[in-house]
């Protein structure tokens, strides 16, 4: 399964390229998808290109989700192990 990932706009490069931020890590990105995108800017991205902008609330709401399926993910493999 494939998932776009939330990320915050850091950094727009005048060579079609970005920079993005997730949970404090930087990754270069093609912003080229979309018009009219900012620094500060919530996008999803996926295989290197931003898709869509969203809210900031919905970038946090998202990793939250991803770091607790994330948390379950550990917690059942370690059931798993154990059983």
């Amino acid at each position: 399964m494939c998932l776009a990932i939330p990320a915050e706009v850091i950094e727009l490069q005048p060579n079609d390229m970005g920079k993005v931020s997730i949970d404090d890590v930087a990754k270069s990105v093609s912003p080229t998808l979309l018009e009219n995108i900012a620094v500060g800017n919530y996008v999803l991205i996926h295989v290197g290109f931003a898709l869509i902008r969203i809210s900031p609330e919905e970038a946090k709401d998202t990793l939250d989700a991803l770091k607790e399926m994330g948390e379950l993910a550990g917690e059942l493999n370690l059931a798993e192990m154990a059983g």
